[in-house]
């Protein structure tokens, strides 16, 4: 008589298991690595300066390393992306803070891959302030990143020896899952300056 061959579960289960587990360490490690490579880019930041010239509050301010890999990507890859900037101009007081004046600005990158250009445009509140065409990457970058003496507001709207502050908040376009925007929250800036008439 032949004896009863043993049930083989225990080794099927062990096996299972062991391979799950090295299947999960391989995916933690793969993110683990992902995330390590992206954490070694610096997280953007928003320089911001006001200056009071001729009748007139001006900002200037710069994105730095906002144009990360993963947006130089997207560009490359021919997807329309927006930089977005909310500035405002305000006023702080005790209780609450008020808004003087502000402004929206929108700078936007397209690349034609049969033209190999870039085309860039700006607006300000919904209208186009400036068009252009470039094949020059780190003009394209400037031109998302860097704004020189925006009109905010006229001074008369200003108490003398008032303490304001601009702000600027940044965001991006589009908010997308095939690529990793890095800020896609918002990047926020400011500056305070006393208004010496």
């Amino acid at each position: 008589m032949k004896p009863h061959a043993r049930p083989r579960r225990h080794e099927d289960t062990t096996k299972t298991c062991l391979w799950l587990s090295a299947c999960v360490w391989l995916l933690v490690t793969v993110i683990c690595g992902a995330a390590g490579i992206r954490a070694a880019e610096p997280d953007p930041d928003i320089t911001v300066t006001p200056i009071v010239r001729d009748g007139q509050v001006l900002v200037s301010f710069d994105l730095s390393d906002g144009f990360t890999s993963d947006v130089r990507d997207a560009i490359q890859s021919g997807l329309t992306t927006t930089f977005s900037y909310d500035v405002e101009l305000r006023r702080g007081a005790p209780l609450v803070d008020r808004t003087i004046a502000s402004v929206t600005i929108t700078a936007t990158v397209r690349f034609d891959n049969l033209t190999r250009r870039y085309q860039v445009s700006r607006t300000f509140d919904g209208r186009v302030e400036d068009a252009r065409p470039t094949e020059d990457r780190e003009a394209v970058r400037g031109w998302m990143t860097h704004f020189d003496r925006i009109p905010l507001s006229p001074t008369a709207s200003l108490e003398a020896s008032g303490e304001y502050y601009v702000r600027v908040r940044a965001h991006t376009r589009p908010r997308n899952a095939w690529f990793f925007w890095p800020w896609g929250g918002t990047v926020l800036g400011h500056a305070k300056f006393t208004f010496i008439p």
